[in-house]
């Protein structure tokens, strides 16, 4: 799979390392030197290149910037119809903690990846690797408590998903799907728990995981 992460920060350096080898990748972003330092990092012909190029190569585009800068960094890289077809893989929260406000903006009353598809109506856009901090998606197995993580994703395309689930269990963790993209409002919100948490001075490896119990049949 070709993979384009737009943004290089902590979340774009966990995910790739985990994928990387694995799928082809690409990183861009506003400052190119940033870029190419990831992708020299990686390396294992890991390209990087401007957005309007990662727009290009990417079949999956994951939008790995603060997300105040989702929006100017998809006018980066090209706009509206340079991700008609695409999938576009929102990972970010928007959610502010340095004016100590850990509530979910809301983009009149809809979450951000719906704000997203909105913008560009023909890309397929699916929610997912929201609800940890970037350490966790660098483990080799994210298991706690003996249980394996659990990834709830969401997003209106069913191949579109299928896809992101594949990625999932490439990082080890196990894929729940939520449903349709609305759901991504309760992703965005149970996302702020865990940040207000982490901002409290929690452990960065803390988690909500999905607890599916074993049923055992009755003899």
């Amino acid at each position: 799979m070709k993979i384009s992460f737009i943004g290089y920060g902590s979340m774009a350096e966990s995910l790739s390392s985990r994928w990387v080898g694995k799928h082809e990748l690409f990183v861009a972003g506003r400052d190119s030197s940033k870029a190419q330092s990831l992708a020299h990092q990686l390396a294992q012909g890991t390209k990087a290149g401007s957005p309007v190029e990662a727009a290009e190569f990417g079949e999956v585009i994951v939008l790995a910037t603060p997300h105040q800068a989702v929006f100017e960094a998809m006018e980066a890289g090209g706009g509206s119809e340079a991700f008609a077809n695409k999938i576009l893989l929102d990972i970010n929260n928007p959610v502010d903690p340095s004016n100590g406000n850990y509530l979910t903006q809301t983009y009149d009353g809809v979450s951000l990846s719906e704000a997203i598809a909105a913008y560009s109506p023909k890309a397929k856009v699916v929610k997912a690797f929201n609800m940890c901090q970037a350490k966790v998606w660098q483990m080799e197995q994210p298991n706690f408590d003996g249980r394996r993580l659990v990834t709830l994703y969401c997003g209106d395309d069913t191949d579109a998903k299928r896809q992101v689930a594949s990625l999932i269990e490439d990082v080890g963790s196990e894929p729940v799907d939520l449903g349709e993209l609305k759901y991504a409002r309760l992703l965005e919100s149970a996302a702020a728990i865990v940040i207000k948490l982490l901002f409290s001075g929690r452990d960065p490896y803390t988690v909500l995981n999905l607890i599916q119990p074993e049923v055992k049949p009755i003899s």
